[in-house]
């Protein structure tokens, strides 16, 4: 299943991870844990940008709806990322696989500084065969939490792609609730069309992004469009997909046509 030493970083989104109700899907979160702890073994290096922990807050803290003060959801996702990062290491390890859970703020991939220590620490979680789980670091950052956009980071699509930039990746795997980038949004029109295939970020295919998807969420097809931009113009590929089905990662390696894969000119070799 080609290169042995190929980087992924997978993403996947609130929707995916947890019910209507903003609780866990722990049957979505398991069949993920088992692919990726599959495609560990098998010699691929996999870090995991995971959302959710807001909604997981709220639905833990049994509060009736997301909280709208920024001091409550920052409450809610300091609680949320606990839970989260406990079921991901309880599932890891029935898989004989270590997690690390790394948050960051924009700060953390703005400065030059701080922004080679992370890419530092990285680099040795990966080479002892830990799996990082990366989050936005909602308890301090406000920019996504309370306005939804920031100059940096500001989704975890974003973040994502910031991430695999970062750590010289050479594929991001977006794990959503829509099959893919469509030609027109296929909630309202039945006769949409998946493009599998995205060489260029040309303004037809920028029109066609819309707005967020479910209120467990941030994120659109917009910010995955941004993610893409990134990763394109860092030389990596990246693939939008359904997270219902986290076993089509197989076939996305493969090079399968599997959602719709943004490419990228091949870019140098790590050293």
């Amino acid at each position: 299943m080609g290169n042995r030493n190929k980087r992924i970083v997978v993403k996947v989104g609130t929707s995916t991870l947890t019910h209507a109700s903003g609780s866990v899907n722990l049957r979505s979160m398991e069949r993920l844990v088992r692919v990726l702890a599959d495609l560990q073994s098998m010699g691929y290096e996999l870090i995991l940008v995971s959302s959710g922990a807001i909604a997981v807050g709220t639905a833990k803290l049994a509060l009736r709806e997301r909280p709208s003060e920024l001091r409550m959801k920052q409450a809610a996702a300091a609680v949320g990322q606990c839970q989260m990062m406990h079921i991901y290491d309880k599932l890891f390890s029935e898989y004989s696989h270590s997690v690390a859970q790394i948050l960051l703020t924009d700060k953390d991939v703005e400065q030059p500084e701080r922004a080679e220590h992370l890419s530092n620490t990285f680099e040795a979680l990966l080479q002892m065969g830990v799996i990082p789980i990366v989050n936005e670091n909602d308890s301090v950052s406000s920019a996504e939490i309370e306005t939804g956009q920031h100059k940096v980071l500001g989704d975890n699509d974003t973040l994502s792609a910031i991430v695999a930039k970062l750590c010289q990746a050479d594929l991001l795997v977006l794990l959503s609730d829509i099959d893919g980038l469509y030609d027109c949004d296929p909630r309202t029109h039945t006769g949409a069309q998946l493009l599998h295939h995205v060489t260029s970020l040309t303004p037809e295919i920028l029109h066609m992004a819309g707005g967020a998807g479910s209120w467990r969420g941030t994120g659109g097809m917009a910010t995955k469009l941004s993610a893409a931009k990134l990763c394109m113009d860092a030389g990596l590929e990246m693939v939008i997909t359904n997270g219902a089905q986290p076993e089509r990662l197989y076939d996305i390696i493969d090079g399968a046509e599997v959602g719709t894969r943004f490419l990228a000119a091949k870019k140098e070799a790590r050293v």
